[in-house]
């Protein structure tokens, strides 16, 4: 099957930092969208941004192979948005995969990684394996390397037992910025500060309810986003169903930004 992959302001496959959306859907495949899972790329290094349960199929159809990702970013443990991590790693283990491969997320996440991968395949998170998984544990506002990105995590206003972070991702020069899932906060004003790029959540058209932004609350804010571009993101069927009055433009599953 050969997926059309389509480029953000006129960029193209040799751009040297670019962000693919594998899936900017929310929790239940409203409009048909892959869970949340961002692909960062930098020459031959890359970054997940987010890895939902259906990200290992994501990245099989925009040709990403699993065993390229260095690190893996994870912004709070809801299963969209880490409840792949158990297929990414077994993947590794069957396809003989030897790259390290580096998780940073929350609080608590190897454990509950751990628990899917018990819960889902019993005795899968014991077995040997060639490669190594290290989780590193984010700590809100201390900058964090992950190979040649710089993190910088900010807590967002969405319970998930640990924190859920918003993300500063630095690199060459560059910066983005992702919100996570979360309702508004002032926090995002400083997350979204001078950002090539802010990926933001947009759950609702209007309607406003707690742990999630809406397409109007954003609007509302735009003017104080300091940022170069936004995309919205994690979109539900009422917002998917009005995108056409939207005045900010939406992700695609497989749309590549240049940054």
């Amino acid at each position: 099957m050969r997926i059309l992959v389509r480029y953000l302001d006129g960029g193209s496959p040799v751009n040297p930092i670019q962000l693919q959306f594998l899936g900017c859907g929310d929790a239940f495949g409203s409009g048909g969208r892959f869970e949340p899972c961002f692909h960062l790329q930098s020459g031959k290094d890359s970054l997940l941004i987010d890895c939902g349960a259906t990200s290992l199929l994501a990245m099989r159809r925009a040709g990403v192979d699993p065993s390229d990702i260095g690190w893996v970013l994870i912004s709070h443990l809801h299963g969209d948005h880490f409840g792949g991590l158990p297929s990414l790693i077994l993947d590794g283990q069957f396809k003989k995969r030897t790259r390290p491969l580096v998780i940073a997320g929350p609080v608590g996440t190897r454990q509950r990684v751990t628990t899917v991968m018990e819960a889902l395949f019993p005795g899968s998170s014991q077995v040997h394996r060639r490669f190594p998984v290290e989780y590193l544990e984010l700590t809100e506002r201390l900058g964090l390397p992950l190979g040649p990105y710089t993190v910088t995590p900010f807590v967002v206003q969405h319970p998930s037992v640990a924190p859920a972070y918003a993300f500063r991702v630095k690199m060459d020069g560059k910066v983005l910025a992702y919100s996570g899932d979360t309702e508004w906060t002032d926090v995002l004003i400083e997350v979204a500060r001078g950002a090539d790029l802010f990926v933001c959540e947009a759950y609702f058209f209007e309607k406003r309810v707690p742990n999630h932004l809406s397409y109007k609350t954003l609007l509302d804010h735009r003017a104080g986003l300091e940022c170069r571009k936004i995309l919205m993101t994690h979109m539900g069927t009422d917002l998917l169903a009005q995108l056409g009055e939207a005045e900010i433009e939406a992700a695609e599953d497989n749309l590549v930004v240049p940054l």
